[in-house]
């Protein structure tokens, strides 16, 4: 006889999840519980509570943790300028840990022995929900049906779901599957699958068609404090809102949309779109004001770690001893980069046309092409002397 007794269960109401409740109910012969995430994804979570009770779940928990994902996990990563591979913003990544955190609680609070997820033996979110879970529950046992079960593809899903008249949002005309949050949308699958092929016009979501964007290019004011948004247009925004503004706003001009093929951790490259339109305009305008505050070096350090930071991120390593390490550094380069930047959002394009500061490290008189009383312009030969001494070195005796 098994030991788990309880299982909670990551659901979000799709395909996956609806088929693995009742999978688990029937291999395990337990309860399960679920848990839905609220991370601002919108009319998705429609009647999730009801299908999860219908689909014979005991207990169904629906919680709107969007404030709690934007202030403690988007706005950390967006403070270290994480970019995966110099494209991704990383939407989906970020949103994992947070997920796996509460399945925890919850877990603790039911009496729960094991917790369960949807990801696929293929994909990286396996990855992230367990080593979240090792890091914070290490006692629970994870069920991951895509490794365990005979059911090899989505086709085969679809066909269980038809067959136990489990409805699900999949239909020829929406072939992808799509996760989305506040922070992104993703598309995978269908015509994306093959790397050549554009993306199907229905595609979209968050961002509106470059074709389709207005043609006036409108100008919009960000303020930050110590590397967080807190204003837009002057307006104070809680995080949650800002993001969920923004995306409004730079998703109307097409702003935020990635198509791109990545490595997964598994060893695999796989095609993906993403559209991060409020994450974007916060991503450029923060660089664009650390440009005005940050010291150089502490500048390029940082920069010299996004990598391996988004890497974290990625890979699933957010609890991990060395991501929590880098954080405390990172928000150490954030605590002045406070001050305001305008930016005109164009078709697509995000650009920076203005920034200040009251820490701003920019000095008019020094970098002025004007006559100024403040820099000898002599001392530069000296200056070039000796840091090309190591050049002239490698040239003696020749």
């Amino acid at each position: 006889m098994s030991s788990i007794k309880k299982v909670v269960l990551a659901y979000s109401g799709g395909l996956d999840t609806s088929i693995i409740l009742k999978w688990i109910k029937n291999t395990y012969q337990c309860e399960v519980v679920t848990f839905t995430a609220d991370l601002g994804q919108g009319e998705e979570l429609d009647g999730v509570e009801a299908k999860a009770l219908a689909t014979g779940a005991t207990k169904a928990y629906v919680e709107d943790i969007r404030e709690e994902y934007a202030k403690d996990f988007v706005f950390p990563m967006l403070r270290a300028a994480a970019l995966y591979e110099g494209r991704y913003l990383l939407g989906t990544s970020i949103a994992r840990p947070l997920i796996a955190k509460r399945m925890c609680e919850i877990a603790q609070l039911e009496g729960a022995q094991a917790v369960a997820h949807g990801a696929t033996g293929k994909g990286n979110d396996q990855v992230r929900f367990e080593l979240a879970t090792m890091a914070l529950a290490p006692k629970l046992k994870t069920i991951a049906p895509w490794r365990d079960w005979d059911m090899k593809s989505r086709t085969d899903l679809v066909a269980y779901a038809e067959e136990h008249g489990i409805p699900v949002p999949v239909t020829k005309k929406n072939p992808w599957s799509q996760d989305a949050n506040l922070l992104h949308v993703s598309f995978e699958g269908g015509e994306l699958e093959d790397p050549w092929n554009a993306p199907d016009p229905g595609c979209h979501r968050y961002c509106t068609p470059i074709e389709q964007a207005p043609d006036r290019p409108e100008e919009i004011t960000l303020d930050f404090e110590a590397g967080d948004p807190v204003a837009l247009n002057g307006k104070a925004l809680s995080p949650a809102q800002m993001v969920l503004t923004l995306n409004q706003i730079a998703g109307r001009h097409g702003i935020g949309r990635v198509d791109m093929v990545e490595n997964r951790f598994v060893g695999m490259k796989s095609r993906g779109v993403y559209e991060t339109p409020g994450g974007t305009v916060l991503h450029i305008a923060k660089r664009d004001l650390e440009g005005l505050c940050l010291d150089r070096e502490v500048m390029h350090l940082r920069d010299s770690l996004i990598p391996r930071y988004a890497e974290m991120v990625y890979y699933g390593y957010w609890f991990a001893p060395e991501r929590e390490a880098l954080q405390v550094l990172v928000d150490k380069t954030q605590e002045k980069v406070t001050g305001t930047v305008r930016l005109k959002l164009y078709k697509g394009n995000c650009v920076p046309v203005g920034r200040k500061s009251p820490y701003s490290m920019y000095r008019m008189d020094l970098a002025t092409f004007e006559e100024d009383a403040v820099y000898d312009q002599a001392d530069a030969a000296g200056f070039i002397k000796l840091v090309g001494l190591r050049l002239k070195g490698r040239m003696a005796g020749k």
